[in-house]
């Protein structure tokens, strides 16, 4: 399994094995690669494991690498020893500036210098995480989208520092294990995906707060409306086909107008207390006796078997689909 120019990754460190950690772990195992785990909370090692036995029958329906097994995870205590024999390390602390150069100053000085030093990080500018580092060109983030088992997506950004051989090198390992990578160009806060979410997110509160429509609405207007197109291709190129046979051209010159209009009455609510109550109460209405355990594995088994759909059915669309 190779990574670009760099040397072949057969064992991954990860750093932080909560929810996206433990995620992380179940997958490099899944994909044959071995994996050195460390975590400094209490019974952090149990926990990872009992997550990783829970996600992998999930994994065996994905289909796994020869050579895979749950045998092949080891915890350590110390950090240092999780990533001295890494190929590559993917990082999963708490969002927080200080911890995050805490941990790649301590993970670059116990790294090889050719170990790619990854951070799962949604919103942290990377230019930041690398700044006490002694090599920090090979420091990238790479944000995966929850739950890393399942989704393909991994945003991947440089900061100052980074070099190009390491945003390719960590392109061409995420793609080999099976991931669909895609190069942040330049560092924004929150990325790509969840500054669409949050523009989405921005919407949806507002029209709770205007009165406009209940929560269970809104997330029946868009499970059951815009996100199943989504869920195949993106905005872009579903703008496109709804152009018939002119395209987006067409379709831009017919309806750019109202859209634009449309953006200029979107609205702005503010994180109020009263706004959060409203959406809580009405999440615990839509949710109803259901239990949040039964909807992650409805969800998942939605979302595993779509993937693998989509895996088979449009190979000559894969950029798109």
């Amino acid at each position: 399994m190779g990574a670009g120019a760099g040397p072949v990754v057969k064992r991954v460190a990860v750093v932080a094995t909560g929810v996206i950690g433990a995620s992380w772990a179940a997958y490099f195992l899944a994909r044959g690669l071995d994996v050195d785990a460390t975590d400094p909370s209490p019974g952090a090692e149990a926990r990872l494991r009992a997550a990783v036995a829970q996600h992998w029958p999930t994994m065996e329906r994905f289909g796994l690498a020869e050579g895979a097994s749950v045998e092949r995870l080891r915890f350590h205590e110390r950090l240092e020893d999780a990533v001295a024999g890494a190929d590559f390390v993917q990082e999963n602390g708490p969002e927080r500036i200080d911890i995050k150069i805490d941990l790649f100053r301590r993970m670059d000085a116990a790294a090889s210098p050719r170990t790619l030093l990854a951070s799962s990080s949604s919103g942290l500018a990377i230019t930041g995480v690398q700044s006490e580092c002694r090599h920090p060109e090979r420091v990238v983030l790479g944000h995966p989208f929850n739950p890393p088992h399942l989704i393909p997506l991994v945003e991947v950004v440089g900061g100052e520092h980074t070099s190009a051989d390491a945003i390719e090198r960590t392109m061409a390992f995420y793609s080999a294990i099976g991931k669909r990578p895609i190069h942040v160009k330049r560092e924004v806060k929150g990325h790509i995906a969840n500054r669409l979410q949050a523009a989405l997110w921005r919407e949806a509160f507002h029209l709770v707060d205007q009165g406009v429509a209940s929560v269970a609405d809104i997330d029946t207007a868009i499970a059951h409306g815009p996100g199943l197109r989504w869920a195949v291709m993106g905005p872009f190129m579903n703008l496109h086909l709804s152009g018939g046979a002119g395209g987006i051209a067409h379709l831009l010159d017919h309806l750019g107008g109202p859209i634009e209009d449309w953006w200029h009455d979107l609205g702005a609510p503010a994180m109020t207390a009263g706004l959060k109550q409203q959406v809580a109460e009405g999440v615990a209405e839509e949710l109803g006796t259901r239990r949040t355990s039964d909807l992650e594995a409805t969800r998942d088994t939605l979302l595993l078997n779509l993937i693998r759909e989509k895996n088979r059915l449009a190979p000559s669309l894969d950029h798109f689909v």
